[in-house]
């Protein structure tokens, strides 16, 4: 089983989160969304016409978000199956925590390292198969 896919996304918390934002857009360059976020898309080595995302975010000093971390960042770790994952770390003694969420975005789930950080696991929701146009079959060349 795959463990650890790749970095789904990094957050962290400011006291001046606003301003924060308007630094990292202005020298570099980071395009927000409405929520304060930067979504880097990027493509999947084995299936190149899937697209992938990072997430990057500034949260307000004041967000829960973290907890009970007392940490001011937070790591989003992108997983295959996330139900085998949990199961596995639950059988390695790692802290799990009990909250879960489904979104469009896909499932979440939260974990402990041993020095008490939260982690975030997520396994992205599947994108439909794109479609594709049937090719056309070129015309017959007439010979003259």
């Amino acid at each position: 089983m795959k463990r650890v896919t790749g970095i789904g996304g990094i957050f962290f918390l400011s006291p001046a989160a606003k301003r924060l934002r308007a630094w990292y857009a202005e020298h570099l360059g980071l395009a927000l969304n409405d929520w304060g976020s930067c979504v880097f898309e990027w493509r999947e080595k084995d299936a190149p016409r899937r697209v992938g995302a990072t997430a990057w975010s500034i949260k307000d000093a004041t967000s829960t978000y973290f907890a009970p971390s007392r940490e001011r960042f937070m790591v989003n770790y992108r997983v295959e199956n996330l139900d085998a994952m949990l199961a596995a770390l639950k059988r390695e003694g790692v802290k799990v925590d009990a909250k879960r969420e489904d979104s469009e975005f896909g499932r979440f789930a939260w974990i402990y390292d041993p020095e008490g950080r939260k982690l975030e696991l997520w396994q992205p929701a599947e994108e439909p198969a794109p479609k594709r146009k049937p090719k056309k079959k070129p015309a017959a060349r007439r010979r003259a």
